[in-house]
């Protein structure tokens, strides 16, 4: 009698493994980076299902491995919702699907950004290698890497266009959370940066203050001329 052996069902599954190593991280801009990123996706990419982005989650590329846990990564060809208890971790051979770009946001302690995560991200075979470092002051605090022939390039120009997921990706100075600070973002390819929620909500108020002025300034002089028809002896409701 032949059995019907699938080796994946050997695995360990996410619910049996860690959602991360446990190690803080090192300040809040770790978290709030990623965040950043990841609010404006869900803006942008709102009527998207196929898309997942993890903050400090733990990704697992072998079974006899631990996990890596970037600050941030983004995987695309995968669903954005699995169920309704979302992701514990992300295990490569249950998604079957690399992550596209992976963040990591340098402190003051480095942890092998430039080098051994830089060589496991390689190996896993991530396109876009995105390290900021906000503590630089003599070279450029975001460098973006594609993987070409195993081995990463420096992808230059700011920001910098990610063709494989039609977005750029750079860093300004804005306001998030009411912090005002130097920030990623993601860019349209024309060089323009999309906004994040607050400030969508920012600029309608506005679009819609604007608005009312103009529809309030509109009455004004139509009161005005109304004004200055009845002083001339014309009434303006027999026009």
């Amino acid at each position: 009698m032949l059995l019907n052996y699938n080796p994946r069902h050997c695995l360990p599954s996410a619910e049996d493994l860690p959602d991360s190593d446990d190690i803080p991280v090192d300040n809040e801009l770790q978290d709030l980076i990623p965040h950043v990123l990841k609010d404006i996706l869900a803006l942008i990419w709102e009527e998207r299902m196929d898309w997942y982005f993890g903050v400090d989650m733990g990704i697992y590329y072998a079974p006899d491995q631990a996990a890596i846990v970037p600050h941030g990564f983004l995987s695309v060809g995968v669903p954005r919702i699995i169920d309704s208890d979302l992701r514990l971790s992300y295990v490569l051979w249950e998604e079957q699907k690399v992550p596209t770009l992976v963040l990591e946001v340098v402190s003051q302690t480095r942890r092998g950004e430039y080098t051994q995560k830089k060589e496991d991200y390689a190996k896993m075979g991530v396109l876009y290698y995105v390290i900021y470092n906000p503590l630089r002051k003599r070279k450029p605090r975001l460098e973006v890497y594609q993987l070409n022939n195993g081995e990463y390039q420096l992808l230059e120009g700011e920001p910098v266009w990610l063709a494989e997921i039609n977005l750029g990706i750079g860093k300004e100075i804005g306001v998030y959370q009411g912090v005002e600070r130097e920030w990623l973002y993601w860019y349209y390819q024309q060089g323009n940066r999309y906004l994040t929620s607050q400030e969508e909500v920012k600029q309608a108020q506005e679009e819609a203050n604007n608005a009312k002025q103009q529809v309030l300034e509109a009455q004004e002089k139509a009161k005005k001329l109304e004004e200055k028809l009845r002083e001339l002896g014309v009434n303006p409701n027999e026009l």
